[in-house]
C-alpha cells in the first residue's frame, strides 16, 4: 500500500511541476471561514474524478472516493501509457474550518482538497488554490446520478446522423446505464461491452477507458466500432421533449441518438 501511496504521490507531483513550469501564478488560501463548513452543508461523500495535467502524457486520469467513516480509496493512470490505474485508500481529517480535507495527514507531503459543491479543489504544498491558465483542471467533479436516463434500456436509432436498421434475427443495439455501480452495458447488433461512466454536474458525462467488447466472430463490426468510439468522444447528454436521449460532444450535432425500450 505505501509504495502505491508513493507512486500516486509521485504523478500528482508532477501534474503540480508541469503547472509551475507553464507560469501558473501564485495560489490564493483555501478559505479557513466557518461559515466555509462544507463538511456540514454539503453532501461530500461519493466519487470524484478528473484529468489532472501531464508532461509526458495526455493526462492523469485520477479518481478519488470519499467515504461517509472519512476514508477515501483513490486510483490514478496516466493516459495512454499505463494500462491499470495505481490505487491507494486510507483515511482523511477535515481543517477545523471543515472545508479541506487532508489525505493521509500522517504522511510527508499528504496531499490535501477544499471541499466544494460537487466538486474538490486540489491544492498545492502550501495549502493554496492554483491560479492561472491550468487552473481548472485542478478540479476533481462529483459523480452524480440521473434516474432519467439510469436503470433503463436505451435502443440505438440514429449513430452520427444515419439512422440504424435492425436486421432479421440481429440485437438491437442498445445501451444501459446502472446507477448502482456507475457500469454501462450495452450491444451492437452482434457483440456485447460494459464499461464505467460518470455523470457530472450540467449534464455531462464521461465514459470510462475501460470500455471492453466480447470477442465473437461478426459479419460486420461496422456498427459495433463506431458505437464505442462515439461512447468514447461524448462529454454531455440531453433529454429531447419526446423523451429520447442524445450524446453529444460539445455543442455538435448529436453523436447518438436513443429511444427509450418499451416495458
Amino acid at each position: 500500500m505505501e509504495n502505491a501511496e508513493l507512486r500516486i504521490m509521485s504523478l500528482i507531483t508532477t501534474g503540480l511541476l508541469l503547472f509551475l513550469v507553464l507560469g501558473g501564478c501564485a495560489g490564493t488560501p483555501a478559505s479557513t471561514t466557518p461559515a466555509d463548513s462544507s463538511r456540514l452543508s454539503l453532501d461530500w461523500n461519493g466519487a470524484y474524478s478528473g484529468i489532472i495535467p501531464c508532461a509526458s502524457c495526455p493526462g492523469i486520469e485520477t479518481t478519488i472516493t470519499l467515504n461517509a467513516d472519512n476514508t477515501f480509496e483513490r486510483s490514478v493512470r496516466y493516459i495512454d501509457e499505463d494500462p491499470a490505474s495505481v490505487t491507494d485508500s486510507g483515511s482523511f481529517t477535515w481543517n477545523a474550518a471543515g472545508s479541506v480535507i487532508t489525505l493521509n495527514p500522517e504522511r510527508d507531503k499528504a496531499q490535501r482538497y477544499q471541499v466544494g459543491e460537487n466538486r474538490l479543489f486540489m491544492l498545492d504544498q502550501q495549502g493554496r488554490r492554483i491560479d492561472g491558465d491550468l487552473a481548472a483542471h485542478y478540479i476533481l467533479h462529483q459523480h452524480l446520478h440521473d434516474p432519467r436516463i439510469e436503470g433503463r434500456r436505451w435502443i440505438l436509432i440514429e449513430l452520427r446522423g444515419r439512422p440504424i436498421e435492425n436486421g432479421e434475427n440481429q440485437k438491437q443495439a442498445s445501451l444501459l446505464l446502472r446507477s448502482e455501480d456507475s457500469r454501462l452495458v450495452g450491444n451492437g447488433h452482434c457483440n456485447t461491452f460494459n464499461g464505467s461512466y460518470a455523470i457530472k454536474s450540467g449534464q455531462r458525462i464521461e465514459f470510462g477507458h475501460d470500455i471492453a467488447m466480447t470477442m465473437m466472430a461478426c459479419p460486420d463490426m461496422t456498427l459495433e466500432d463506431q458505437f464505442v468510439e462515439v461512447l468514447k468522444m461524448t462529454d454531455n447528454y440531453s433529454i429531447g421533449e419526446d423523451g429520447s436521449l442524445s450524446l453529444n460532444r460539445a455543442r455538435m450535432a448529436p453523436l447518438a441518438r436513443f429511444v427509450r425500450q418499451e416495458e
